[in-house]
């Protein structure tokens, strides 16, 4: 407390209304995630009110905004009908596309389900389970016949109504490891997959889409606004989308057509490739590497990469509901939100790397998040 008691009512009541904030949500939360992160804050906010008097006011006002937040986002929200509607996916074989497609077919959505292999099982499954609504097309995002001739059929089957929805979600996560030996080859696919594609198919859809007043859902990720270690490649074709659809944004409102970035924490899907993949990568980067950065890193550093994929396949989620009511919000919300951010930490992260000064978050983050802990052999020879 302050001489002269300028704090001395501040203290007790920022206290007061952070057990009040928090109380509410472990109520709400009924023993759950909300109860677990309620009484977190309540412990560290108390705590810290009675070390550090100036943070009693800032902590309070956090306490408020996360509890009005729980809140709000529990509500329910009456959605738009999805009778008459068509909406076009990419990247339906597996993951966030696939089961996307199935929940928008259940809702009565007419769905596009693009996928790279119309022959694949992810595919056959759609057709086999799905209703007469849901067409499977043969589209790889990559080849401008393939968007062409999509483009044709939707258009041919759905006339004047317009296309409601792009889903630009097909994307390929390429391959972790430091940008220095990262192959340029690799790192042009994965911009061309998850960005300039997803561009492509935009402006082709766009006239439809504009016709139907409707929205296009940009499937970006956490790498995209957070650099991670790694990420290279992955996080920049990311950060592009999620710069694009902003400016996109902005310039297609006034034509009453909705733009939406979706940005996942981890989650357990097929981008992160198998195997036999990640060792021809290997492969490609040693037979590429000039000697001398080969030597720097070392053989065995470089065959250690592919843990990095392997963890993070064993510890993404493999709860899809988070992204699925997301994207189901983003398409049928009357009032769709610009930014969404399913999963864990996926809005905390960015808003700390916010927060904080570069060198607290590179300290931080670059070995938290460092899934190797293997070192290079030039780095590891200088200790």
């Amino acid at each position: 407390m302050e001489a002269g008691g300028e704090h001395v009512w501040l203290c007790p009541l920022c206290v007061l209304v952070i057990v009040t904030a928090t109380a509410l949500l472990m109520l709400r939360g009924r023993g759950g995630r909300s109860a677990a992160w309620a009484a977190g804050l309540m412990l560290v906010g108390v705590t810290v009110c009675c070390v550090v008097p100036a943070g009693c006011l800032v902590l309070a006002v956090l306490s408020v905004c996360y509890t009005v937040a729980h809140f709000t986002a529990g509500r329910e929200e009456p959605l738009l009908p999805a009778h008459g509607k068509s909406v076009l996916i990419t990247g339906c074989d597996s993951g966030f596309g696939h089961s996307l497609a199935k929940l928008l077919d259940s809702a009565g959505v007419k769905v596009y389900a693009g996928v790279l292999k119309e022959s694949g099982q992810g595919a056959q499954e759609l057709k086999r389970l799905s209703s007469s609504q849901l067409t499977v097309l043969q589209l790889d995002v990559t080849d401008t016949n393939q968007i062409s001739a999509a483009l044709k059929l939707i258009k041919s089957q759905i006339g004047e109504r317009g296309l409601w929805g792009l889903v630009n979600n097909a994307g390929v996560i390429g391959y972790m490891c430091d940008g220095e030996i990262l192959p340029i080859r690799l790192l042009r696919k994965t911009l061309d997959v998850n960005f300039i594609a997803g561009v492509e198919m935009t402006q082709a859809f766009l006239p439809m889409i504009r016709q139907a007043k409707g929205r296009i859902i940009n499937i970006s990720s956490l790498a995209g606004d957070v650099p991670f270690p790694g990420f290279a490649a992955y996080g920049s074709s990311k950060a592009a989308v999620i710069s694009y659809s902003g400016a996109l944004r902005q310039e297609l409102s006034q034509w009453g057509v909705k733009v939406v970035v979706i940005q996942p924490g981890g989650f357990k899907t097929n981008i992160l490739g198998n195997q036999d993949e990640w060792i021809q990568v290997q492969k490609e980067i040693l037979s590429t590497l000039p000697q001398e950065v080969t030597e720097a890193y070392g053989k065995e550093y470089i065959y250690s990469l592919q843990d990095c994929l392997s963890f993070m396949y064993t510890h993404g989620s493999s709860d899809m509901g988070p992204v699925l009511e997301a994207l189901k919000h983003a398409l049928l919300s009357a009032t769709p939100r610009a930014f969404y951010y399913p999963g864990q930490a996926a809005w905390a992260i960015p808003f700390i790397h916010r927060l904080c000064p570069t060198w607290l978050f590179d300290t931080m983050f670059s070995n938290m998040f460092r899934y190797n802990k293997s070192q290079p052999a030039g780095v590891a020879s200088k200790k």
